[in-house]
């Protein structure tokens, strides 16, 4: 199974070089994928490029750009770019985001976010494979006069999207290569992410999609202090009606409920739940939990369980 790091959050955007530094350190524990999160700041397609070439042994990937705002066109040119300075190792994460974010930050309204994810995912599939478009929905159009095909951008993007909800869950089965749920854990992920979209990718006739669990985490001697740290960094999700409900269905009552943190066996033990409950991908997030030598005992033990 593919263990991988997030490397930039929405609170933790450390410098390019830095970023690379530790893709490097990841590359050498024997981690097999980097992502990273999309903020107002740094563009994450464009920094998943910059550190797949310089650590040529990782997967990269976002996690996730939010199609409100952004137009398929445009997230087609990033996202080829990106697989083609890769030499095919990028990894396109889509996600819905949310009314406060899309509201306040772009000014335009939050509506309507699963037929706008259908018709981006629909524009999109074509631009990623073939370079090529006509598609004219309710809410986007998305055709090509020119050639819109990067050289190099081979195999085609896979097309991943931050799905939890069953509508989101659907389409994204349908249209998609899988999901990437946060803060869903092992029970959440068994009974409501996995039987949904593997039942709208079987249903479209497409293979079993990949679903990659982003997972809270870091080995710790200190996992009581690490705790209250996770209670305050994850507060935020709380709020938002999505995480609300997988949290809930996950079986917990707050997102740090759902944090792994204490020594390698315990963080082992859970990397396995999640294996069982039908993740293919485990990426731990750390989001400021702990300090470096945390970080490195972690890294160290998921390096271990990715051989």
């Amino acid at each position: 199974m593919t263990v991988g790091v997030v490397l930039t959050s929405t609170s933790t955007v450390p410098g390019i070089d830095t970023t690379v530094e530790l893709a490097k350190e990841a590359q050498e524990a024997g981690l097999r994928s980097a992502w990273f999160a999309q903020t107002f700041g740094y563009d994450a397609a464009s920094l998943a490029a910059i550190v797949g070439r310089e650590a040529p042994g990782l997967q990269v990937g976002t996690s996730a750009i939010p199609v409100f705002g952004r137009h398929p066109l445009l997230v087609s040119s990033q996202a080829q770019t990106a697989q083609a300075a890769t030499h095919g190792r990028f990894h396109l994460g889509l996600a819905l985001g949310t009314k406060h974010l899309t509201e306040d930050g772009f000014g335009i309204p939050y509506e309507r976010p699963i037929a706008r994810l259908r018709e981006f995912l629909t524009a999109l599939r074509p631009l990623v494979a073939t370079g090529s478009a006509d598609f004219h929905g309710e809410l986007l159009t998305a055709t090509t006069p020119l050639p819109a095909k990067v050289p190099g951008a081979d195999p085609p993007v896979p097309l991943l999207v931050a799905a939890m909800g069953p509508q989101a869950l659907r389409v994204t089965g349908e249209l998609a290569d899988g999901t990437l749920p946060l803060l869903a854990g092992p029970r959440a992920i068994a009974e409501h992410i996995v039987p949904v979209i593997t039942a709208a990718a079987a249903a479209a006739g497409r293979p079993a999609p990949r679903i990659v669990a982003f997972v809270p985490g870091v080995v710790t001697a200190d996992a009581e202090a690490v705790r209250e740290t996770a209670t305050e960094a994850f507060a935020f999700y709380e709020r938002i009606p999505s995480y609300q409900r997988v949290i809930e269905l996950s079986g917990a009552t707050r997102a740090a409920d759902l944090a792994v943190i204490g020594d390698e066996e315990t963080v082992a033990a859970e990397v396995r739940r999640y294996r069982e409950a039908g993740a293919t991908e485990v990426v731990f997030t750390a989001t400021g939990l702990g300090g470096e030598a945390d970080r490195h005992r972690t890294w160290k033990l998921l390096g271990e369980l990715a051989r």
